[in-house]
């Protein structure tokens, strides 16, 4: 048995107006798949502000105490030098001097945490299989998900006679 019903649309606007519809029918949209990104999808679809922000915060953050700490066991503790009359006693008098490269090292680790974490959490790493229900999806075509487990009350028929009123091109199941 498959898991999912799918509707291919041609048109954004046109697949926006289904997942109005299909949504105003009581049935669960489980993902929409689009070449470029929609605005306004989010809300029709009611989803979240993703947590990227936070995770980009506590890597550049990492990454700030990192830089200083080391900086400061490198340059004052381990092997303090005298480089252009600089003193070498404290991370307070050095600090000025360590601010460009605490900050690149900061951008740095926060676009490589990010980058990391969105590849990990859309699981689109290197070698993974993508899950594109339809290979036009990348190009041209725009697709409703609708899984049958979260749609247990409505039946098949029901779900596909409210997909054929959103005037798809092809609806398929996988």
């Amino acid at each position: 048995m498959t898991k999912a019903i799918y509707a291919l649309y041609d048109d954004d606007e046109v697949m926006v107006n289904g997942a109005k519809a299909i949504l105003a029918k009581n049935v669960r949209i489980k993902d929409v798949y689009s070449p470029f990104p929609i605005h306004g999808l989010e809300n029709v679809l009611g989803i979240k502000w993703t947590r990227l922000a936070i995770n980009a915060f506590l890597y550049g953050f990492t990454a700030l105490a990192l830089a200083l700490a080391g900086m400061s066991f490198f340059m004052i503790q381990d092997w303090p030098m005298n480089i252009g009359g600089k003193p070498n006693f404290d991370l307070y008098q050095n600090l000025p001097a360590f601010i460009p490269i605490t900050f690149e090292f900061t951008v740095l680790c926060a676009a490589h945490g990010m980058a990391i974490t969105y590849l990990i959490r859309n699981w689109t790493l290197p070698g993974v299989k993508a899950r594109n229900p339809h290979p036009r999806t990348t190009d041209d075509h725009f697709a409703i998900e609708i899984d049958r487990t979260e749609n247990a009350g409505v039946s098949d028929d029901e779900i596909k006679s409210i997909l054929q009123g959103t005037n798809p091109v092809e609806i398929f199941e996988k």
